[in-house]
């Protein structure tokens, strides 16, 4: 008696995961431009002085609009017009208009960078070359650099917050990108006091402390991933280290005068800050906090993120300030066309470092700035978790 035995091939319950919709590579893209344009855009200036406002640096940053812009609209309109579309479900309604909430962010923050364009051409034609970095048409550019940022991790958080296995993993990675980028644009506004002269200061570390902790606090409470805090510093560290070694492999010379330091090359920025010392300390502190609340561990983090960050700084400035650093690696031998050479930036000195009840003062003040931009953090990040739109 014969038996017929019928095979069926076997079938896979794993899918492909669904790709990352091109709306968010725009936004990431766009965060991206923001800060290659910004860094580029500094150089220029540190290098070349005031040209014309249609750089390519500043063509570059207002990219950066002009893309946010445009891909925001263009997926509120279609969520808008189109009964059927896929993110109609996923979207919030604003002023008649249906779309994802980090899309009108995003909005807002092109049409930001874009008015601040003729503002900031008007400005400089009237004043002349920039003495200080935030002047009034680049405040009005960092706000909408900043909503560009913000828009562009809620529109990713939206997406990864609705996934689930690779497709959640994949978005989680491109948040962590966003947010380290985050870092650098943040950075930015405080270069002017966070240059190596000032790392023997309290008054630094306060400085540090008003961003840093916030933006590593609220990513990694919205992340879904470990290490967070560090991924994120990482990625800020890889970033600026990348920009102080291409720059200078560009020519570029003074068209402004006096010049004290002649030049041949783009000036690139200083070496990053060692902030993936605190971020791997305040990963550590979290992984491991039991059931404390959120003023407590705010408290906590930022004593350690001021602990570990002096820790690490505190002699690597010493390094930055010695004959050793000053190679293409650290980039310390570099110096603006415009930096005199009576300053303590270019004779390698410090700043006096506050002594006494100024020390104090400025410590009590670095700790408390610290504890409250990591509990706004905090806050931020548990709303960053409830966003599914």
């Amino acid at each position: 008696m014969a038996t017929t035995v019928r095979y069926s091939p076997a079938v896979s319950s794993l899918e492909s995961p669904a790709p990352i919709p091109w709306h968010i590579w725009c936004s990431a893209l766009a965060v991206t431009l923001a800060a290659v344009g910004t860094h580029w855009d500094i150089s220029w200036h540190r290098t070349i002085g005031r040209d014309t406002f249609w750089t390519p640096a500043h063509i570059c940053i207002h990219l950066c609009g002009i893309l946010a812009g445009v891909s925001s609209a263009w997926l509120i309109l279609s969520t808008t017009l189109r009964p059927d579309s896929p993110l109609r479900n996923a979207s919030v309604r604003m002023w008649g208009f249906r779309g994802p909430l980090g899309a009108f962010i995003l909005a807002w923050g092109g049409l930001a960078m874009i008015t601040s364009a003729p503002f900031d051409d008007w400005w400089h034609n009237a004043y002349g070359l920039d003495v200080k970095i935030l002047s009034p048409p680049h405040m009005v550019l960092a706000a909408g650099v900043i909503a560009v940022e913000v828009g562009a991790l809620i529109l990713a958080l939206g997406a990864m917050n609705r996934a689930s296995g690779v497709e959640q993993r994949r978005l989680n990675w491109l948040f962590l990108y966003i947010g380290g980028l985050q870092v650098v644009l943040f950075m930015v506004l405080e270069m002017e006091l966070t240059f190596r002269s000032f790392m023997h200061q309290a008054h630094f570390y306060r400085v540090v402390a008003t961003a840093v902790p916030l933006v590593l606090a609220g990513i990694a409470r919205a992340s879904k991933m470990r290490w967070s805090a560090t991924i994120v510093a990482g990625i800020y560290t890889v970033f600026l280290a990348a920009t102080g070694w291409i720059l200078p492999l560009f020519p570029g010379e003074p068209k402004l005068g006096p010049v004290y330091h002649p030049m041949t090359h783009f000036m690139p920025p200083e070496f990053p800050l060692l902030l993936i010392a605190p971020a791997f300390a305040l990963d550590l502190l979290w992984q491991h906090r039991g059931k404390w609340n959120d003023w407590l561990l705010a408290a906590a983090s930022g004593a350690i993120f001021l602990g570990a960050f002096a820790a690490a700084q505190w002699p690597f400035a010493n390094f930055l300030m010695s004959p050793a650093a000053r190679n293409w690696f650290f980039g310390t031998h570099y110096f603006s066309y415009a930096q005199l050479p009576t300053s303590r930036y270019a004779r390698y000195l410090f700043a006096p470092t506050e002594t006494g009840g100024e020390l104090l003062k400025e410590t009590l003040l670095a700790f408390a700035v610290a504890t409250v931009a990591v509990r706004l953090g905090l806050a931020w990040g548990n709303w960053m978790q409830r966003i599914r739109r």
